[in-house]
C-alpha cells in the first residue's frame, strides 16, 4: 500500500560511473531507514561510457506498483552532457528537484532555470579521493542534502556495506558530496 508520498527517482549517467550501484545503495539506505524500496535499471551493452538509466521507488508502505517510472519527482544526473532541458521538462512533475554532477555550475543552472537544483563537482571529489570515474557515492552524499529526509549516516552505512573496496574513501566521498553541493532554488 502506498501513502501518496512516494519518491520516484531517476538516475541518469554513463557506464562506469556507478549509476546502477547508486540506485541500489540508496534503496538499501532507505530500507535501513524503515522505508520500502523498489529498484530497476535500463541499459544496453554494458560498456564504459554508454548511457545508463536506473530507477528507484521509495515509500512508507509496500509498493504494489510494478510499472516504469515515466514522471520522476527526483532526478540525479551523473553526467551534465546528458542534460536535455526539454526532455526533463516533458518528463518531470511540478516541484521536481534535480541533482547534477557538473564542473560548470553557472552553465548548468542557466540550462535548467526554473528548477530547484543541487550542483556538485562529483567527478573532482571522486578523483581527489582516489575513486577514479566512480562518482556514485559522492552523488549520494549530495542527494541527502538536496532532498533531505534521509540521514547521511544511513547512506554511509549502505555504502560501506555494498562497496567492494575503498570503503573509507567512499564514506568520505558521501561526506564531501553532502558538504560541497550547491543549492539553487528554482524560480519561474
Amino acid at each position: 500500500m502506498t501513502t501518496g508520498m512516494m519518491k520516484e527517482i531517476k538516475f541518469q549517467g554513463r557506464g562506469g560511473q556507478g549509476v546502477v550501484m547508486a540506485s541500489q545503495m540508496l534503496g538499501l539506505a532507505y530500507f535501513k531507514a524503515g522505508m520500502y524500496p523498489q529498484c530497476y535499471s535500463l541499459f544496453g551493452g554494458e560498456r564504459r561510457g554508454a548511457p545508463v538509466v536506473s530507477f528507484l521507488r521509495v515509500d512508507q508502505g509496500k509498493i504494489l506498483l510494478k510499472c516504469e517510472i515515466k514522471n520522476p519527482n527526483q532526478v540525479l544526473v551523473f553526467d551534465s552532457s546528458l542534460v536535455d532541458p526539454d526532455e526533463i521538462r516533458r518528463q518531470v512533475v511540478p516541484g521536481t528537484r534535480i541533482l547534477v554532477n557538473t564542473s560548470k555550475p553557472s552553465e548548468t543552472a542557466e540550462r535548467l532555470s526554473g528548477f530547484t537544483l543541487g550542483l556538485v563537482d562529483a567527478s573532482s571529489i571522486a578523483e581527489e579521493l582516489g575513486l577514479g570515474h566512480v562518482i556514485n557515492t559522492t552523488i549520494l552524499g549530495a542527494y541527502c542534502r538536496l532532498f533531505e529526509g534521509l540521514a547521511v549516516e544511513k547512506v554511509i552505512e549502505a555504502v560501506t556495506a555494498m562497496v567492494p573496496a575503498k570503503k573509507e574513501e567512499n564514506a568520505r566521498a558521501v561526506e564531501e558530496g553532502y558538504d560541497q553541493v550547491t543549492l539553487i532554488e528554482g524560480r519561474g
